[in-house]
């Protein structure tokens, strides 16, 4: 039996097209889903997993559709190769009911999979080299010098945590984050 699988991440988008693709394929049955694909619940490819039998083709328009990352996808390939069930991407042209199929499914994954690790390994390289430049990444801290002192100076002048705070537009735990309340309780 060919199953079909259609999804779709806003309901802004439209799954006719990926419906239509999937009939012409000769999908018997289609299931549907209208979430993002970093979600891992989603009904209508878990109904999907459930209704596939060994010999069966899970059939998607396009691989993206189906796993939102390699892992992800290589991972639902391997229960399906256990399970004897097959893989039929309309846009890829991937069938992995055949071994030219199979074997160029395993070789997209690796490419992709070297990429990512050259990805990563380059990134981990930017950031070494800024570092030794004294360059700082990640976000600029909301407190600074000048604003420290004036914290400082407004509440020794006994106005309350919550209006420095409004004052210098930080949260209250971040100006206790910079300057301790040390014992001292200041009135709210």
């Amino acid at each position: 039996m060919k199953i079909g699988y259609a999804r779709i991440s806003t309901k802004d988008q439209n799954l006719e097209f990926q419906k239509e693709a999937l009939e012409k394929a000769g999908c018997d049955k289609i299931y549907e889903d209208i979430i993002s694909g970093a979600k891992h619940g989603r009904p209508g490819l878990d109904l999907a997993l459930e209704v596939l039998r060994s010999g069966d083709i899970l059939t998607v328009w396009k691989l993206d559709r189906l796993g939102r990352s390699v892992k992800q996808l290589v991972d639902l390939v391997g229960e399906f190769e256990k399970r004897g069930i097959h893989l039929n991407s309309i846009t890829e042209g991937i069938d992995t009911s055949t071994p030219s199929g199979k074997f160029f499914f395993h070789m997209m994954a690796s490419l992709a999979e070297m990429e990512r690790s050259l990805i990563i390994e380059r990134t981990r390289a930017g950031l070494e080299t800024a570092r030794r430049l004294g360059k700082l990444s990640g976000r600029k801290p909301k407190m600074n010098p000048g604003k420290i002192q004036a914290a400082k100076k407004l509440l020794e002048s006994g106005i309350s945590p919550k209006e420095v705070a409004k004052t210098l537009e930080i949260s209250v735990a971040t100006l206790y984050r910079w300057i301790p309340a040390s014992g001292k309780i200041f009135n709210s």
